[in-house]
Protein backbone atom coordinates (compact mmCIF):
# COMPACT_ATOMS: atom_id res chain seq x y z
CA UNK A 1 0.00 0.00 0.00
CA UNK A 2 2.93 2.13 0.45
CA UNK A 3 4.45 1.76 -3.26
CA UNK A 4 0.74 2.57 -4.02
CA UNK A 5 0.83 5.37 -2.33
CA UNK A 6 3.91 6.88 -3.18
CA UNK A 7 2.89 6.58 -6.63
CA UNK A 8 0.20 8.36 -6.80
CA UNK A 9 1.56 11.36 -4.64
CA UNK A 10 4.63 11.33 -7.07
CA UNK A 11 2.44 11.05 -10.54
CA UNK A 12 -0.91 13.72 -8.90
CA UNK A 13 2.84 16.10 -8.27
CA UNK A 14 4.24 15.45 -11.90
CA UNK A 15 0.75 15.98 -13.46
CA UNK A 16 0.19 19.26 -11.11
CA UNK A 17 4.11 20.06 -12.44
CA UNK A 18 2.77 19.56 -16.47
CA UNK A 19 -0.57 21.66 -15.78
CA UNK A 20 1.58 24.17 -14.58
CA UNK A 21 3.88 24.70 -17.12
CA UNK A 22 0.99 23.89 -19.78
CA UNK A 23 -0.39 27.17 -18.44
CA UNK A 24 2.50 28.80 -18.48
CA UNK A 25 3.34 28.46 -22.23
CA UNK A 26 -0.55 29.12 -22.87
CA UNK A 27 -0.45 32.53 -21.52
CA UNK A 28 3.09 33.30 -21.83
CA UNK A 29 3.31 35.45 -25.05
CA UNK A 30 -0.15 37.20 -23.95
CA UNK A 31 1.65 38.36 -20.41
CA UNK A 32 5.25 38.85 -22.14
CA UNK A 33 4.44 39.88 -25.65
CA UNK A 34 5.52 38.36 -28.86
CA UNK A 35 9.04 41.05 -29.13
CA UNK A 36 11.71 39.25 -28.30
CA UNK A 37 12.13 35.82 -29.28
CA UNK A 38 15.77 35.38 -28.72
CA UNK A 39 14.71 35.41 -24.60
CA UNK A 40 11.83 33.70 -25.44
CA UNK A 41 13.89 31.06 -27.07
CA UNK A 42 16.15 30.76 -24.07
CA UNK A 43 13.29 31.14 -21.41
CA UNK A 44 11.84 27.89 -23.15
CA UNK A 45 14.96 26.19 -23.22
CA UNK A 46 16.03 26.37 -19.24
CA UNK A 47 12.46 25.55 -18.34
CA UNK A 48 13.13 22.50 -20.71
CA UNK A 49 16.07 21.63 -18.81
CA UNK A 50 14.18 22.43 -15.43
CA UNK A 51 11.20 20.11 -16.48
CA UNK A 52 13.53 17.10 -17.04
CA UNK A 53 15.21 17.28 -13.99
CA UNK A 54 11.82 17.59 -12.06
CA UNK A 55 10.03 14.73 -13.73
CA UNK A 56 13.47 12.77 -13.13
CA UNK A 57 12.96 13.42 -9.39
CA UNK A 58 9.29 13.19 -9.34
CA UNK A 59 9.45 10.12 -11.60
CA UNK A 60 12.35 8.15 -11.09
CA UNK A 61 14.18 9.58 -7.79
CA UNK A 62 12.08 7.83 -5.43
CA UNK A 63 12.61 4.38 -7.29
CA UNK A 64 16.66 4.94 -7.74
CA UNK A 65 17.37 5.12 -3.55
CA UNK A 66 15.29 2.61 -3.49
CA UNK A 67 16.97 0.03 -6.14
CA UNK A 68 20.86 1.53 -4.69
CA UNK A 69 19.22 0.25 -1.33
CA UNK A 70 18.58 -3.06 -2.10
CA UNK A 71 15.04 -3.10 -2.29
CA UNK A 72 14.75 -4.01 -6.08
CA UNK A 73 11.13 -5.16 -6.04
CA UNK A 74 9.79 -2.16 -4.68
CA UNK A 75 11.57 0.19 -6.53
CA UNK A 76 10.54 -1.46 -10.13
CA UNK A 77 6.74 -1.73 -8.86
CA UNK A 78 6.70 1.87 -7.84
CA UNK A 79 8.22 3.01 -10.73
CA UNK A 80 5.83 1.14 -13.06
CA UNK A 81 2.86 1.82 -10.44
CA UNK A 82 4.22 5.92 -10.80
CA UNK A 83 4.24 5.60 -15.17
CA UNK A 84 0.92 3.93 -14.67
CA UNK A 85 -0.87 6.76 -12.80
CA UNK A 86 1.07 8.98 -15.34
CA UNK A 87 -0.66 7.27 -18.27
CA UNK A 88 -4.43 6.67 -16.33
CA UNK A 89 -4.13 10.38 -16.58
CA UNK A 90 -3.21 11.02 -20.16
CA UNK A 91 -6.04 8.62 -21.00
CA UNK A 92 -8.25 11.34 -19.23
CA UNK A 93 -6.80 14.21 -20.93
CA UNK A 94 -7.29 12.43 -24.42
CA UNK A 95 -10.75 11.55 -23.77
CA UNK A 96 -11.98 15.07 -22.29
CA UNK A 97 -9.91 16.37 -25.90
CA UNK A 98 -12.09 13.91 -28.09
CA UNK A 99 -15.30 14.97 -26.29
CA UNK A 100 -14.71 18.54 -26.21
Amino acid sequence: MKIIKNALINSVLAVAYIALVATFMNNAEKTFGPENKFMAAITMLSLLVFSVAMMGILIFGRPLMWYLDGNKKEAIKLLFSTLGFVFFALIIFLSVLLIF
